[in-house]
Parts: structure tokens; sequence; C-alpha cells
């Protein structure tokens, strides 16, 4: 029979190294910070981590203590039993967060709450020997379901502490509902002042104005804060019948029986309709000029929230917490790990804060993850984010003229359908499958004219990428590009992409790689002292052309996911390329959005003196694995501290840039919110009956995969012109198959150590 107290206790005395860590890894302190007090903002987790496991529930607890900062303060939703006791649960409705409804089944009654009728299951109904077999639930379904068969239950206030213990960070109490609870004859403010007899609460929050102001003469303000909850503004606290909005106007008022409010983040930094930052409000500084903590709430990375941010949660909190005017004194959030880091490792940098780790920041198609692909734009964001490698994948028009682009279809990334060149659409099965508008079979003249567009490709989940700037900049051909980072002191190196070459050869009779040599040379990076270049392809034939004519560094690209690669074939690549890419599933593959393991891929190339590049690595939380908490830097750290990577490929690179300067790279002694994956650790926490199917072990990298027929001659270039408007598709070519880049993003992936069992 499962038993998952016995389960908590052993996942807490596995966690526990990781706890004496939290403890032993003291918190810097901050001259700086613009919070009330000058301390360093709270992270108050929010029914632990609950953006992992259920909340309130044990292993969420264990967590949430394991990898933030050690004063970390464990919020709980308190509500009432009918024999009075207090349990943690995130609503009152308990058929939200439980599975109660199939032990009670058709029990389910109508209340009012807040004058709003309500169906559910309520603890008022139920004593705690009731609700004892009652197992806690996922309540947010876009998380990981698996842990519901864990069978985790209900704790109460007393049973969180006793969950952490050695270590008792604060304990925060929500009274949300205390008005419901009179209405059925139990007092909350009774079990409140009850149970601060036995355990020690750091802090109480409640929106009702009615039971703070009942209780704020029974706790020392120093030992105990209250905390008056906001909800929506044109909400009603139904203690005085005022809105939210109205209660903000008397700061005065709430000091009189409060230490702080805490607010829904909107409240700061409201976001306009179209999901951008609007100016910041006054809220914060009014309230500290009243003496009042400011606590901002609905924090989560697995959630939209505004395009300012890049679908990053830790530019979120540090907008929030050094923004250079005004730093809230909280977070409350479901994913601790990230404010923990966001004020140990990454507030106050600076904009020349020392770089503390020197893995390569490549660039895919210059930061296209804020403008479209290859544009001006993306790659002047790219070079003020802090990119190392500026990368162009090089395809050439009609005319012969190579530009950049990530793509030799323009579909993928111009509006060109909409154009009158949509009658130019075909299919070439030897470049792509699917019909396709090929740049080499439009004019310099007539590409140039095309309206950009940003690549979306989460768009399945209604994700998007910075909508004002989807069609922002323009196209640059390769001498544009060559001329842009030759004077860039802060570029290490370029990163040329060339693909399709065999096909450019025999049916277009281009050769890019003479015309790439030849630009390049123009461009004088063929001289000593200039940028390191990097030439890279899915084709060892290309690489082989390459290392006849040149000195360029050579970056052959495995377009397959693979586990490991036999000998002859690394041998064989060892004989054309000194650096490789993989994708990240071929480093940690993943089952059901959880990682497996760590392969023999990444350890085999290092044997052979190979430098392993990783791609790509998306800020979009639906591209990582639940392992890495929805959180792009955990999986950068993972990648780069457990795998030992040498570059990493990514649209973002302003996120990767931030995390080489991060003042917590210190190896074995960094903090727990810093420390690597250990793959598998976090999908061995599941119950075995829950367990998806294992997975068959990735195929190896063979010999056959790696060698090649050499490249085509090519005789002459293809005739300058330009199709006119209206021209009718030419018909496809037919060729011997080609090797191709069809490599799509692997999804991300983190567990911290801590997770180990």
């Amino acid at each position: 029979m499962w038993k998952p107290r016995a389960f908590s206790v052993s996942l807490a005395l596995l966690l526990l190294p990781s706890l004496f860590l939290a403890l032993v890894s003291a918190q810097t302190k901050r001259s700086e910070w613009n919070t009330l007090s000058g301390s360093p903002p709270l992270v108050i987790a929010h029914g632990g981590f609950s953006g992992i496991f259920p909340d309130s529930s044990d292993a969420a607890y264990i967590l949430a203590t394991a990898v933030s900062v050690p004063n970390v303060a464990l919020w709980c939703d308190v509500q009432l039993t009918k024999d009075r006791v207090g349990i943690c649960l995130p609503n009152i409705n308990l058929e939200n967060s439980t599975y109660i409804a199939s032990i009670f089944q058709n029990q389910s009654v109508n209340y009012l709450v807040n004058d709003v009728p309500t169906n559910g299951y309520f603890s008022v109904d139920y004593t705690l020997k009731d609700l004892s077999n009652v197992i806690l639930s996922q309540g947010v379904y876009s998380r990981s379901p698996l842990f519901d068969g864990t069978g985790y239950v209900i704790n109460t206030v007393e049973d969180v502490l006793k969950i952490v213990a050695p270590q008792t960070p604060g304990l925060w109490l929500n009274i949300q509902h205390d008005a419901f609870y009179t209405q059925h004859n139990l007092s909350m403010r009774s079990y409140v002042l009850s149970v601060s007899r036995k355990v020690h609460i750091n802090y109480i929050s409640s929106p009702e104005v009615g039971f703070l102001r009942s209780i704020t003469k029974r706790f020392n303000p120093k030992i105990t804060k209250l905390v008056l909850r906001f909800l929506n503004p044109d909400d009603t606290d139904p203690s005085t019948n005022q809105t939210y909005s109205s209660l903000l106007k008397n700061l005065t008022f709430i000091k009189t029986f409060a230490s702080g409010i805490i607010v829904p983040k909107g409240y700061i930094w409201p976001i306009d309709a179209s999901l951008y930052l609007q100016p910041h409000t006054s809220l914060v500084s009014d309230a500290h000029k009243a003496g009042l903590e400011v606590y901002a709430s609905d924090f989560a990375n697995d959630v939209m929230s505004s395009y300012n941010y890049s679908y990053d949660p830790l530019t979120e909190y540090l907008q929030f917490i050094d923004n250079g005017d005004f730093s809230v004194d909280g977070v409350l959030t479901d994913f601790p790990i990230t404010p923990s880091a966001a004020i140990d490792c990454f507030a106050h940098q600076g904009t020349n804060a020392t770089r503390r780790d020197n893995t390569l920041i490549i660039s895919q198609f210059g930061a296209s993850g804020d403008y479209p692909a290859c544009t001006d734009k993306a790659y002047n964001k790219a070079i003020t984010d802090g990119v190392d490698v500026l990368d162009c994948p090089v395809q050439f028009s009609k005319d012969g003229t190579p530009f950049c682009l990530n793509s030799i279809d323009l579909l993928e990334s111009t509006t060109v359908a909409q154009t009158s060149f949509s009658d130019l659409a075909l299919n070439i099965p030897q470049i792509k499958s699917g019909r396709g508008i090929f740049t080499f079979n439009l004019s310099w003249t007539d590409i140039k004219g095309l309206t950009p567009s940003i690549l979306n490709p989460f768009s399945k989940y209604t994700l998007f990428r910075n909508p004002k700037n989807k069609n922002a900049g323009k196209l640059l051909t390769l001498s544009d590009f060559l001329s842009l980072t030759k004077n860039q002191t802060s570029l290490s190196g370029i990163l040329i992409v060339i693909e399709n070459a065999a096909y450019l050869a025999e049916k277009q009779q281009i050769s890019v790689t003479d015309v790439v040599i030849e630009a390049l040379r123009n461009a004088g990076y063929d001289k000593p002292g200039s940028q390191k270049v990097y030439i890279q392809s899915t084709n060892s034939s290309v690489l082989l052309k390459f290392k006849e004519k040149t000195k360029y560094e050579l970056v052959y690209k495995i377009d397959e996911t693979v586990g490991d690669a036999v000998k002859a074939a690394v041998e064989d690549i060892k004989t054309f390329a000194s650096s490789v890419v993989i994708s990240k599933d071929s480093v940690f593959p993943r089952n059901t959005g959880f990682l497996t393991t760590f392969t023999n891929i990444v350890p085999k190339l290092k044997a052979a003196n190979l430098s392993v590049f990783v791609e790509i690595f998306n800020n979009e939380f639906v591209s990582q694995a639940w392992d890495y908490f929805s959180d792009p830097t955990v999986e950068i750290n993972s990648y780069i501290q457990e795998a030992e990577i040498k570059g990493v490929i990514t649209p973002f690179p302003k996120t990767a840039s931030r995390y080489s300067r991060n003042k917590c790279l210190l190896g074995n002694k960094a903090p727990p919110y810093m420390q690597p994956v250990q793959a598998g650790s976090l999908l061995g926490t599941v119950n075995n009956q829950s367990l998806p199917p294992a997975l068959a072990p990735l195929p190896p990298l063979t010999k056959a995969e790696v060698v090649e027929s050499p490249l085509p001659s090519v005789d002459k270039l293809a005739p300058a012109s330009s199709p006119a408007a209206g021209t009718k598709s030419p018909p496809g070519n037919a060729q011997p198959k080609v090797s191709v880049c069809l490599f799509l993003s692997s999804l991300a992936v983190f567990v911290a150590s801590i997770l180990l069992l």
C-alpha cells in the first residue's frame, strides 16, 4: 500500500544536504535595496512549490524550502474544518485542489461565498478525520497531473512546520474567507489566536479589514506582521463594503492595523490589453511613505505575462525588485526558485558586471525571440544583449546575391504569401516537405522589398513573440552582415550556416562555398586579428570543402536526436570539424515532459576533443521540461554546469548573457537555486503506478550518417533576373537525396539535484 507520509519522510531525508546548504549559503547583504526596511525582498512560496507539486502538499513545501533563499516564507491558505482544525488548501472549494468528490460522491452543496452562489465541497462540512484520506491534486490543469497519483494528503498548519524540519522558515497564514466561516459558526479569529500559541507565525494576511482589526492588538508587529490583501480593484471587502480601489486611497488608515499590503502585480506595473507594460504606478512609494511594506502577488513562471519580459520570468522579478526607483518588499510565487535567484544572484549587477562563465552565447538568427529573424533589428539587439557569436544562415537570390535568412523558404519568415509572388510556390522534396516559395526564384531586389515576419514556434499554445514588432527590420546581404559585425568589439566571432549547398550547386549552378569564402575574404575575415569565423553545416561535404580552402573553425550539426556515437562516426567528424551542434534532447532526453537520463553523447564528443554546442534554448515555458521549473535560466545552468557544454544557441541571447554574469556561479559552493539538474530525479518522485511507459534508448550516430559524396561542380552562376509578377511556378526539380537541415528545437528541461531519489 502506498504511504504518502512515509514518502514525505524519505524525501525530506534525501533533501537534508540541500536544506543544510540553503542554511549555510549566506544571502549577501545588499546596501542598495529600495525596500522599506532596506533588506532584500521576501520570497513567499505560494502553497510551497505549487508550480510543480500539488499546492500545500508535503513535497511542495519541502521543495520550496530546499531550493529557495534561507528565509523563504511558506504560504498556507487556511481553511477550517467542522471540528475547528486549520488546514492548508488553496481554495475554499475543496473540489478545486483535491479528489474529495471521488470519496464523497454526489455530496456537493451550494453555499454563498461573499454573496456569490458556489457549488462544491467545503471544509466546514467535514472533520479532519473525514478528510484524512482525501488526496491532493494539481489545481492548475496546464501543469503535470502525474504527481496527483503520489497520494499527498491534506496538511494542518502545524504539519507544515513539521514537514520542513530541521529548517524552520517563515510561516505565512492567509485567511481568505473569515466572513464565510463566521456564517457557519466557526471563528477564524479564535483559531488564529490559538494556533499562534503553538507555532511561530511570521505573517497573517487577509482581504477582510474587519478580521485584521479584530486581531491587531493581539500580535506584536515585530514578531507577526499583519498584511491586508487586495483583490481586484472593483471587488468589495465584505467587512467595510468598500472596494479595494477605494481602500487603496487611505493608506494611513491601513497602517493603523497592518504592517503592509499585498497586491496583484498589476497594481504596480499595469499591463495594457495588448500585454505590454505601462509606466509603473506610485503605489510602492506611496505605501513606503505611509510606513507600509508592499508585497506583490500572482507570480507564476508558466503563465504569459508581458511581452516586455520576452518570456523570461527572471526579467519580471527584477522589474519589481531592481528597477532603480523602488523595490517591493516581497513576491508571492508558485515558483520560489526564480525570485530566490533574482534576489541573491542577479540583482544589482549593473551593465558592466564581471563575466563569470565563458560558455559561448551563439545567436539563433540574431535575437529572433524579439524581432524577425536575421533582420538588422534582430542582429543589433543580439549585439546589445551580449551575444558572443552572431549567426548568418546564408541563402541565395535568383541573381546570385547571398543574404542572411533562417530558411531557404521565404514563407517561413516573410509575408511573401500575401504578395504577387505567391504564385511561385512549388514542391521541392529534396529541400523540404510541402510547398515553399524559395529564395532562388526571386531576385534580391524582390526579396529585400518583402516584409519580414517574426517566428512564432509556439503559436499552437497561443504564445506569440513581440507582436508590436512582428514585421520590424530589414534583411541584410551577406556583405551587409559582415560590415555590421566587423567592427563590433563585443563579438568574439561570427557563425556562417550553410545548408542545401548540393542542391544549389547542381540545380541552380551556385557554388555556395566559393561565394562565402570570397565574401569573407573581401570583408577581411581572412586577416590575422579578425573575429573568429565558424562555418556550420549538416553536410560533411560542405565542411570538407571549407577545410580544403580555409582555416576557419568548422562546426558539424547532427540533425538527428542521438544518445551516443559510434567510434567510427566520431573519428570521421574529427577529420573535418572541431565542434559539433546537437539538440537538447540528445543530451537530456525526456518522457512526458520529464527528464529521464544524461546520455553519453556529450562525454563521447568531448573525449575526442570536439567542442559541443547545444540548441535551441528558447525562453517560452512550453519549450522546457517540468524539471526546469519553467525557467530558462535554470535550464541554461543545468546544461552548462552538468553537461559542461561549450556553447548555447538561442534566439534570446540576453537571458544567456545575464546568466554568464550572475554572482552565484560558485561551483560546488553555489546555492541550491544555482545547482544543476539531475536528470530523472523529478520523475523519480512519481508513484510507480503513475509513471509513463519507459522510452527506448536514443540511437547512436553512425558513420554512414556522417559520410557524404563530394559537392557537385559548378560551371556558372544563375542568371541575374527577377520573375515578373504573376509568373507561373517553375516545375519542381529532382535529384538524389541530400542532407538538409530539418532540425527542430526540442522541448526544455531541470530539477536541482535536491530531488534525487
